[in-house]
């Protein structure tokens, strides 16, 4: 039943899609269709403004070509009026007006010609007859009969010569034309007719001629009286309206009729062929107007063709239909898939759930895998083998126990690099933000490779530029694991040259660049000897990357003296007050990276290729961690690399600056504080390469030692006597006390040659006393060439504490360490000794490890291997300062019981409220976690349940003591009760 009202509702939403979309196509019809109307109707719309702008035009035009005519005709009345009435004799004849009609024809482009007739009454018709010498003629050329007035040629134009003699007003209409032009004073216009000669339809125009002193509002009478004659002149209207049609564009276009409409019910044509009514649909008529009020004449316009349907009327509808039905058939196809969508969908998120299941069943087996493989670990690695080592064992022994705890741990860094990765790939992966010293960091970095680098011969160094801050906030660890994992790399690929890290400020570096774009590799100041080019780099071999060129880098020295002025007043960069980035570059001179593996440096568990890996080790997934972990700390990685040149790893690494006002304590961030006794020392440094030189200056700054540095042997005897520098000097304490000198300008000759010079310029007075010379070499193997005359040998890498250990043991100082300076294990022991420390573990193997930990620093421990025995013991009142749980125990977790703890605490804060905070303190015990589970659900599940802080296992003195130092001393946790 189910099943049919289904396909029943499915048939019912099947039919009205279809009825849909019918109704769709129907409106889609019918709107394109009211389209297609209205857009022909616009069109049509616009060719009728077109065409009645044309006609305008056109009527504007003619009427005013035809007023200027009229303006001409009656100059010309003027002009017979004060020549031949007001002169006596009159000044004009014939002859005269019709050279001067001819002469000014252009000026009446429109007129066949221009005549004269004058006013002529019955009585002086004899007389007048007599002085032409001729009769006056009807048109038809006869005698003119007996009649009041005449109106005889006597003056024409020599093209209507043919008129001379003949009335005017012999013939009617002329007649009522010239009664009328006399009475109004204006011309008038006769009806259309052909004319003489050219057969054309034209008019005549008529205007009066008055005698002298008619004022200008004269009546009608008046005017009679005062008439002298008429002038006319007969205008070609067909001739008038076609040249005016062909100086007008689209004349091709339309059709244009001009009529005489004085009788609008037989309108005369003055232009053009007279189409009946109807002929086409589209026609404007423009009135024009000649100047006689009696007289109407009209212009009309129509297409010569009916205007053709617009493209575009056409187009567009069509283009919409096809847009709809487009849109209708998406419609229906989506609506129609809607149903298979919906299912997909189930699916999804049926896969979606089993998607979240599995990732929760991964990081599970990930926390479990942790936790049974650093339990075993931590009982290895965390105490026995200490405590193994802290036993007397013989040499061979020992070896053993130290071979076996540097398996473990490399185990250890590869179990961390594998958890590292897959929280980043979980997105769990946090940085964290504590104070420490960066320069610290990287000579602790360095100490672990030094046996290496010693080894291989290589140089192995490090330059932290002055311009970045000693203490900075931000994630130590991660910061060292990038460090590490890049030299660790660098040294292993490397048998020759150098290993240089160096870390500057991100936007020191930018100006740098900006100031001076050079090419390392090229070489600028090099010596050829043996065919061999040296390079200004550390160790005179070639680099990879341009931007540590020697130049470069003596610029970013340079500079940063410069932007030290600079900060030192006016508005300090926001940089420098707030955010710090960092650029930090490990440069090697190894065997590069080959072109085609270069893409995929970063990719997890891929090396260059097989004989890398095979000759090399490694699992491939150090450098991938590496870029994580820096774009975490918000910066980017990259790198340049050269086959068989070496390889230029670089960082940026944006961190805070740790103020004064933060409120952390500044000397628990530091790892080690360097002695200040040797604060304005003064040193001579011998060494050919000035990068290698600004090193070692580095260090020695960082002691307080002035250095000053020269290439060769002799120049540091002349600066020492004074001869080429400015260490010479009778005072107290500015006479160089040390001699440094590189092994590249050391041999056996030398070793006697510079004791013998010393001694004779102490002899000499020269000097007051004999420097010390220390020996800076590369490899053990080198100290057979340092001869016996050296106070002091150092062996690469350089690090400041071993630099002033040297020096101190030479000068017979002692240790004059700064009082600041304090070692871990005995501040460990100062904050957990006589503490009542509760330690809760189901392994009894980690009992002991944890146990014999905190029994080392004077702390008083005792072991329950359960949660339920945990809370039995902690009861309050109890006498416990802090407690170290495990996460993962049957029947109870260290989760659990701390939600229990806490909840007892509560209540008793709540029954008996403290008098003090020491009372305060005991009833919030500092609960630390013991987990092997390193993954950040761990981490959050110890905030969450009310624990103070973990220990990973295996837990090292280190980490131990940042979170006793935290948790116990900060807290000051009271003793037991």
């Amino acid at each position: 039943m189910g099943l049919a009202t289904v396909a029943e509702g499915d048939k019912r939403w099947w039919w009205n899609r279809n009825v849909i979309m019918v109704l769709w196509m129907m409106l889609s019809v019918g709107f394109c269709i009211g389209l297609h109307c209205h857009m022909r109707t616009e069109s049509l719309r616009r060719a009728e403004e077109t065409l009645t702008s044309m006609c305008e035009e056109r009527a504007r035009m003619l009427q005013e070509q035809f007023v200027v005519s009229v303006n001409h005709v009656h100059a010309l009345a003027i002009l017979v009026s004060t020549f031949h009435y007001q002169k006596n004799p009159p000044a004009l004849d014939q002859v005269t007006f019709a050279n001067y009609a001819a002469r000014t024809s252009f000026e009446r482009p429109l007129l066949n010609g221009v005549a004269y007739a004058q006013r002529v009454v019955h009585a002086e018709r004899e007389l007048f007859e007599n002085q032409q010498g001729w009769m006056i003629k009807t048109m038809k050329r006869e005698p003119s009969p007996v009649q009041d007035e005449y109106a005889p040629v006597i003056y024409s134009q020599e093209t209507v010569s043919y008129i001379e003699a003949l009335d005017m007003m012999s013939g009617e209409e002329d007649r009522g034309n010239i009664l009328r032009a006399r009475a109004t004073g204006k011309a008038v216009l006769t009806r259309p007719f052909r004319l003489l000669e050219s057969n054309h339809l034209g008019v005549v125009l008529t205007f009066p001629v008055y005698l002298s002193g008619l004022p200008a509002d004269a009546t009608a009478e008046e005017r009679v009286k005062a008439t002298a004659g008429y002038l006319g002149g007969a205008f070609d209207v067909e001739s008038l309206v076609e040249n005016l049609l062909h100086q007008l564009a689209g004349n091709r276009e339309i059709v244009v009729n001009v009529y005489d409409v004085t009788n609008t019910s037989e309108p005369l044509t003055m232009y053009g062929v007279h189409l009946p009514d109807g002929h086409m649909s589209l026609s404007h008529v423009s009135m024009l107007d000649f100047g006689d009020p009696f007289r109407k004449h009209q212009m009309k316009c129509r297409y010569r063709k009916k205007p053709p349907v617009s493209l575009s009327s056409i187009t567009t509808p069509s283009g919409i239909f096809v847009i709809c039905m487009l849109v209708g058939y998406i419609g229906y196809a989506a609506w129609s898939h809607y149903d298979n969508v919906k299912e997909d969908f189930r699916k999804m998120e049926e896969l979606k759930k089993q998607a979240e299941a599995a990732d929760v069943a991964k990081s599970q087996f990930l926390a479990t895998v942790s936790h049974e493989i650093r339990t075993p670990m931590n009982g290895v690695l965390g105490r026995m083998l200490d405590m193994l080592l802290d036993t007397e064992l013989n040499l061979t022994q020992k070896d053993y126990a130290q071979t076996a705890q540097v398996c473990g741990r490399a185990l250890i860094s590869l179990i961390n690099e594998v958890l590292d990765r897959a929280k980043i790939e979980a997105g769990k992966l946090e940085i964290e933000s504590v104070p420490f010293d960066l320069r610290s960091i990287l000579d602790d970095v360095i100490s672990l490779f030094s046996a290496k680098s010693r080894e291989k011969g290589i140089e192995l160094a490090i330059y932290v530029s002055d311009r970045v801050p000693t203490i900075l906030i931000g994630d130590p660890g991660r910061f060292r694991q990038i460090i590490t994992n890049l030299v660790g790399n660098s040294v292993k690929f490397t048998e020759r040259g150098h290993v240089f890290i160096q870390v500057h400020l991100a936007e020191h570096v930018k100006m740098v660049i900006d100031a001076k774009t050079g090419l390392n590799g090229h070489v600028n100041e090099v010596n050829i000897t043996s065919a061999t080019t040296v390079f200004n780099t550390l160790s005179g071999l070639e680099v990879a990357n341009s931007r540590n060129a020697c130049e470069s880098f003596k610029m970013l020295l340079s500079h940063g003296a410069s932007l030290s002025c600079t900060f030192g007043s006016g508005s300090v960069p926001e940089s420098i007050a707030d955010k710090v980035t960092l650029m930090v570059s490990v440069e090697d001179t190894g065997i590069g990276i080959p072109v085609h593996a270069q893409d995929q440096v970063f990719t997890p568990f891929m090396q260059a290729d097989s004989s890398t890996s095979r000759n090399y080790g490694g699992t491939g997934i150090g450098l991938s961690i590496s870029k994580c972990l820096v774009e975490l700390m918000g910066g980017k990685m990259n790198f340049t690399s050269r086959p068989h040149v070496g390889s230029t790893f670089t960082f940026t690494a944006v961190l805070q600056k740790c103020g004064k006002g933060s409120g952390v304590d500044m000397k628990r961030s530091l790892s080690e504080v360097l002695p200040t006794c040797f604060r304005g020392m003064r040193a001579i440094l011998v060494d050919r390469q000035p990068v290698r030189a600004a090193v070692t200056k580095y260090h020695l700054r960082r002691l307080g030692i002035i250095t000053e540095d020269v290439r060769t042997i002799n120049e540091a005897l002349y600066t020492l006597s004074g001869q080429n520098g400015y260490l010479n000097s009778s005072q107290p304490g500015k006479q160089p006390s040390i001699f440094l000198i590189e092994k590249d300008s050391w041999d056996p000759k030398v070793d006697f040659h510079i004791r013998n010079q010393l001694l004779q310029r102490k002899e000499a007075g020269h000097i007051q006393d004999v420097p010390k010379v220390v020996l800076f070499l590369t490899t053990e193997s080198d100290k057979t060439r340092a001869g016996s005359h050296a106070d002091n040998i150092i062996v690469k890498p350089l690090r400041a504490s071993s630099i002033a250990i040297c020096l101190q043991l030479m000068l017979g100082m002692g240790k004059c360490q700064n009082k600041d300076i304090v070692d871990n294990s005995a501040s460990l022991r100062g904050l957990l000794d006589g503490k009542n420390i509760l330690v809760v573990d189901d392994n009894k193997v980690n009992l002991r490890v944890a146990a014999a930990a905190l029994k080392k620093y004077g702390a008083k421990v005792e072991c329950v291997e359960s949660g339920k025995s945990a809370l039995s013991l902690l009861q309050p009142p109890h006498k416990f300062d802090a407690c170290f749980m495990d996460v993962q125990m049957p029947e109870m977790d260290g989760f659990e019981a701390t939600r229990q703890l806490r909840i007892m605490e509560s209540k008793a804060n709540k029954e008996d409220p403290p008098d003090d905070g020491s009372v305060m303190a005991k009833r919030h015990l500092p609960i630390l976690a013991m987990t092997a589970d390193v993954i950040q659900a761990t981490y959050e599940e110890c905030a969450k349940c009310g624990m103070d802080g973990y220990v990973s296992k295996p837990f090292e003195e280190a980490q131990l003591y940042q979170e006793v130092a935290k948790f116990v001393a900060l807290q000051q946790i009271p003793g037991s009760s």
